[in-house]
């Protein structure tokens, strides 16, 4: 069976990881216009840097948590073909083991030229004066994907959407597109479709099934359910 999950924000907060839309969310504290766009970061580089700095301190500060370590070992399985598909920018389920994964919205220990697009392993503090390693230039940033930007992997993941007999979403809000209508995608290609959140999102009516509860206890006693709880 070919099992595509997405992963949201809410499946790293019990790692500590602060979610972006809820009351408390990391929207609420920061205008998004000044951090997170193209037009913030033309505009005051130093700010931007900041905050994702202090981003990937607490990620790098942060632990895998339950739910992170069953997705990893539904995958080590090798019952299912499981691919992850995260809008997190944290390195969380790679830690935990998940080998088979695609960051849409980019990674925050990752960093890429605004000039000529090359990536690298970015240093623990960026600033608007690291230079390029290919072309030399001043214009670095984080390897995330902004508001007005096109996510990442995009073709890939429809073709995936296509292919995939259960559709699972951990933790979303299903407030952000494109990843807002892959439950709608995946359920027109004839795919079982599951939810597996704390709280409903805003696409819980197109789900098949939805479950309820923190991400640490459903998403290990879903994962118990499909490859068997003595499973290694």
């Amino acid at each position: 069976m070919n099992i595509l999950i997405l992963t949201g924000a809410g499946i790293s907060a019990e790692s500590g990881l602060g979610t972006f839309r809820d009351s408390d969310g990391i929207w609420t504290r920061f205008d998004l216009e000044e951090v997170a766009t193209p037009e913030g970061f033309e505009r005051d580089p130093a700010k931007v840097h900041d905050f994702y700095n202090a981003r990937r301190r607490n990620v790098l500060a942060a632990k895998p948590n339950d739910a992170h370590l069953a997705l990893a070992r539904l995958e080590q399985s090798r019952k299912h073909n499981v691919t992850i598909v995260t809008q997190n920018i944290d390195d969380l389920h790679e830690r935990a083991g998940s080998r088979n994964i695609l960051h849409m919205h980019g990674e925050i220990l990752r960093a890429l030229c605004h000039n000529c697009g090359v990536k690298w392993d970015a240093p623990g503090e960026m600033s608007p004066y690291d230079r390029c390693p290919d072309c030399n230039t001043a214009y670095t940033r984080p390897d995330v994907v902004w508001f007005g930007e096109i996510p990442y992997h995009l073709d890939e993941i429809r073709d995936l959407l296509d292919e995939t007999d259960l559709f699972v979403a951990i933790g979303t809000s299903g407030e952000v597109h494109p990843a807002s209508s892959f439950v709608q995608l995946a359920a027109m290609a004839g795919a079982s479709t599951l939810e597996l959140n704390l709280d409903p999102s805003e696409t819980t009516i197109f789900f098949t099934e939805s479950r309820r509860g923190p991400a640490t206890q459903i998403v290990p006693a879903w994962v118990n359910e499909v490859i068997g709880s003595t499973a290694s």
